[in-house]
């Protein structure tokens, strides 16, 4: 937002990507860099979204001045304001938001803001859905010089600046679930008496198993199935009903919610992830502002017609219920059952990659006695170890500040270099007279006036709070051990050693909240010095049996005029199609299928204590798995691959893994400690073929470093 000479921005976020948390951070940061600021957020239609929104920031931003449009018509706008408002409310015919009345209008209270000197900020919420004349005449009204559309399917002006967020970068943050499996373990030919009971029974198979996986891990989540109806037809609604109540699913053990027009039963804390219903029945016109984590299930229902598919409701089962990966294959995917094609056409041509069908197959019998040694962490060695943080926190102070133990003499050295130190919050404004609004920014004009405020703890609790959580958040330390740290060091409640200052509790509350930007200063610095310094313990893993799955979680495009099955897979049904897969992978994998030296070949997860991992250090000394793309048998001996993107006919690499280096070294000291075989393998374009690198990585593909692959498996002997 800080160029001037772009007034719209079109952000595409794809949904459930997190967008509305994402919005709310920036408009918090935003706020406290730019004063006089006003945010109006504006949403769509129905299902209260604008309510939604806002409890998302209260929830995320501790001490955020939000309000609805009823706060906005009680009391107007305020500096720093994140107002969410439901756009129809102030567009249809029949509301009152912009008539005259006893109180003070709508208009009224912007041009009140306007004359306070207040600045506008507009976002846009599902932006494709307000993209009107009526729709701009409002926004008009704001006099704003920033609007942020955001959509999954935006419409983008060429004026604009667009932002796209990639759904790989979603995916790999772990907001959203990998992959949408379709029609999971669906035979070739069903014979059934009810289409709709047999998608419900599969459906509700599915949410058990997933329900089991998450009580072993000790997760209070409970999958839920999302009944998609027709938007025309309420006649399937008692079917749905009847199979449900013969599983002991109703609405009267609040097992069963309904989401229909004119029908809201059990939908009360549905988004709750531990909430008791195991399945929702809604109609497609919801899909707009409906917000539950937990979903996983969709089951799309049609009767005698195909419906236009909408990418946001399949958005509403991709989130991750808590925003992270489980690093599970049936945790980390959402699946789709349904008989319309229309719709999966429409689900696939949207997500690409990331919608395909799906099965179960199994291991070979042959094959279920090998085994390999897998690497596991045992301690994270990261700089966000708390205890790290507070030595390095601790030694940084006392560097760059000269303190020397002297709690006296370290308060007054810190004062000196800017902290304040008080009973009291300090905040600042100004007071004097000006001739015009533009003399506002002449500082000889007025006074600037100190305002002091006791510190009543039980009242500053959420700014204390919010400032903790804010020098967290910049070095990536959670709440509970940040509190921790700066009390540590700072406070008189804890005993540490190496303790800086013995501050009251009223006094560490204000010392927290007068000082937030130049603790989050330094305590940064200090995170930068102890990477440098490299105060990190050395790594240390465990290991752990490694078996080949017994069952793997296959998915593929059915779509695909190929559908031939491999021969040198392990597993009974793999289908040359798989997906998702990368060029080189595909390659390597046709390869290996004519390739007569190769024996069998494995395809490995990338995530997951069921896989073979291997540990290393990524460049801030964390620890990470490493998972190798494939385990092969060439000529009875085993190799472990990894494949990377190719090289361009230019000879350029087209790998984008800044931690290929780093990788081949770990995959090397793997091979030679366990007695293996192995390297990583890329496509050359110029040649091509596949070339295969054993000894010393490097990213030239013409270098002594790079063989041909089937040269050096076809040397290998018996």
């Amino acid at each position: 937002m800080e160029d001037d000479s772009v007034r719209e921005i079109v952000l595409k976020s794809p949904t459930g990507s997190g967008k509305t948390i994402m919005l709310t951070h920036f408009m918090d940061e935003y706020t406290k860099e730019h004063a006089k600021t006003v945010f109006v957020w504006l949403t769509p239609g129905k299902g209260d979204l604008e309510t939604q929104s806002k409890d998302k920031m209260d929830k995320y931003i501790h001490n955020a001045q939000t309000k609805l449009l009823a706060d906005v018509m009680t009391c107007g706008f305020e500096e720093n304001d994140a107002c969410f408002i439901n756009w129809e409310k102030l567009t249809k015919k029949g509301n009152n938001a912009l008539k005259d009345s006893e109180r003070t209008n709508f208009l009224e209270w912007i041009e009140k803001a306007l004359n306070a000197g207040l600045s506008f900020k507009i976002i846009i919420d599902e932006s494709h859905q307000n993209f009107t004349d009526k729709a701009d005449a409002i926004v008009q009204l704001f006099k704003t010089d920033k609007i942020i559309r955001c959509s999954a399917t935006p419409i983008v002006d060429k004026k604009a600046k667009f932002i796209e967020i990639a759904e790989e970068e979603v995916i790999a943050e772990g907001l959203i679930k990998k992959l949408l499996v379709i029609n999971e373990n669906f035979p070739q030919t069903i014979e059934t008496d009810n289409q709709t009971w047999y998608l419900l029974e599969r459906a509700l198979s599915k949410q058990r198993e997933i329900k089991s996986i998450f009580l072993n891990k000790g997760i209070a989540v409970n999958p839920l199935i999302v009944v998609q109806l027709p938007n025309n037809s309420d006649a399937l609604c008692d079917s749905v009903e009847e199979y449900f109540a013969i599983q002991g699913i109703n609405t009267e053990n609040e097992t069963l919610a309904i989401w229909l027009s004119g029908r809201h039963e059990n939908v009360e804390n549905i988004s709750d992830n531990d909430g008791k219903q195991i399945a929702v029945v809604m109609k497609q016109a919801v899909a707009t502002g409906w917000d539950c984590p937990r979903a996983q299930i969709l089951v799309k229902l049609r009767e005698n017609m195909d419906e236009t598919f909408e990418i946001q409701t399949i958005g509403r089962i991709r989130r991750m219920p808590e925003a992270k990966h489980y690093d599970n294959d049936v945790l980390d995917c959402c699946y789709l059952f349904t008989f319309d094609q229309k719709f999966t056409a429409g689900v696939k041509a949207a997500l690409s990659k990331g919608a395909l069908d799906g099965k179960d197959i199994f291991l070979k019998n042959e094959y279920k006695s090998f085994t390999l040694t897998k690497e596991q962490r045992t301690m994270i060695t990261d700089l966000r170890d708390p205890r790290k943080a507070l030595f390095s926190i601790a030694s940084y102070f006392k560097d760059t500040f000269g303190l020397t133990g002297n709690k006296k003499e370290s308060k007054t050295r810190l004062e000196t270099a800017g902290f304040v130190f008080s009973d009291s919050i300090n905040t600042y404004t100004q007071s004097g007279s000006v001739a015009t609004l533009s003399d506002l920014g002449e500082s000889n004009n007025l006074n600037t006036i100190t305002v002091k405020e006791t510190v009543n703890t039980h009242k500053l609790g959420r700014d204390r709070h919010h400032c903790i959580g804010v020098i967290g958040r910049e070095i990536g330390m959670e709440y509970k051990y940040m509190q921790t740290i700066i009390g540590k060091l700072f406070g008189d409640k804890f005993d540490y050693s190496g303790k800086l200052l013995a501050l009251s509790t009223r006094e560490l509350y204000a010392f927290i909240i007068n000082n937030v930007d130049l603790l989050r200063r330094n305590f940064r610095e200090a995170m930068a010095v102890q990477l440098s310094q490299g105060v990190i313990s050395p790594d240390m893993v465990s290991t752990k049996e490694f078996i080949l799955p017994r069952v793997c979680k296959f998915t593929y495009d059915s779509a695909s005029k190929v559908q031939t099955e491999s021969v040198k897979n392990v597993y009974q049904g793999y289908l040359m199609s798989a997906e998702p897969r990368s060029t080189a992978e595909k390659k390597f994998e046709k390869f290996c299928e004519k390739c007569s030296a190769v024996d069998w070949i494995y395809k490995n997860g990338d995530k997951g204590d069921e896989y073979l991992s291997i540990v290393y250090l990524d460049n801030g000394n964390r620890q990470k798995l490493f998972y190798p793309d494939y385990i092969v048998s060439v000529n009875g001996e085993t190799w472990i691959i990894e494949t990377k993107g190719g090289f361009d006919k230019a000879g350029n690499s087209e790998d984008i893994d800044i931690f290929s280096p780093k990788k081949f070294e770990v995959l090397k000291a793997y091979l030679e400690k366990f007695g293996l075989k192995g390297g990583f393998v890329r496509f050359d374009k110029n040649s091509d073929e596949l070339c295969i690198c054993t000894d010393n990585y490097s990213d030239d593909i013409t270098s002594d470093s790079w063989k041909l692959l089937d040269e050096v498996f076809f040397k290998t002997e018996k």
